[in-house]
C-alpha cells in the first residue's frame, strides 16, 4: 500500500516536531520508558491525547515471527482499538493521522506496524 503525499507530509512534519520536543521515550525519562513496555507507552500517550471511553492496545508481534520488521522480544506490531469523542465527525483517514501524529516517536523508534480501529462513542467499531 502506498501512502499519499499528504499523509507522508503529515508524518514528516510530526517527526520534525518529535525531534525538537522532549518525549517520554527520550532524555531524562529514558530509564522510566525502558522499564515500561512499548504497549504501555502507546496506551499512555493515546489516553493523554484522546481521553478515550475505551482503549485496547494489543501486541501482535508474536504473530509476525519471520516477517519483515519482526525482532526478538517483540513490541513491533500492534493493533489499537480506541473509542473517543475526539473522533466524532472525522474521517477514517483523519482519525488515523491523529493517532499517527500522537505516536510519531514510537513509529520512528521501533514500531513496524500499527493497525488502527478508531471510532467515536455510539458508532459501530471501525
Amino acid at each position: 500500500m502506498r501512502a499519499s503525499r499528504s499523509h507522508l507530509q503529515v508524518l514528516t512534519s510530526a517527526f520534525a516536531r518529535f525531534r525538537h520536543e522532549p518525549a517520554l521515550t527520550r532524555g531524562a525519562a529514558c530509564r522510566y520508558a525502558d522499564a515500561m513496555a512499548r504497549r504501555d507507552l502507546i496506551a499512555e500517550k493515546l489516553t493523554k491525547a484522546f481521553a478515550p471511553a475505551s482503549l485496547d492496545v494489543v501486541d501482535e508481534s508474536d504473530q509476525h515471527a519471520g516477517h519483515a520488521g519482526h525482532r526478538e522480544g517483540g513490541e513491533t506490531h500492534f493493533r489499537v482499538y480506541i473509542v473517543a469523542e475526539a473522533f466524532r465527525g472525522k474521517s477514517r483517514l483523519e482519525r488515523h493521522r491523529m493517532i499517527n501524529e500522537t505516536l510519531v516517536g514510537e513509529l520512528a523508534g521501533g514500531v513496524h506496524a500499527l493497525a488502527i480501529h478508531a471510532s467515536a462513542p455510539g458508532e459501530s467499531p471501525a
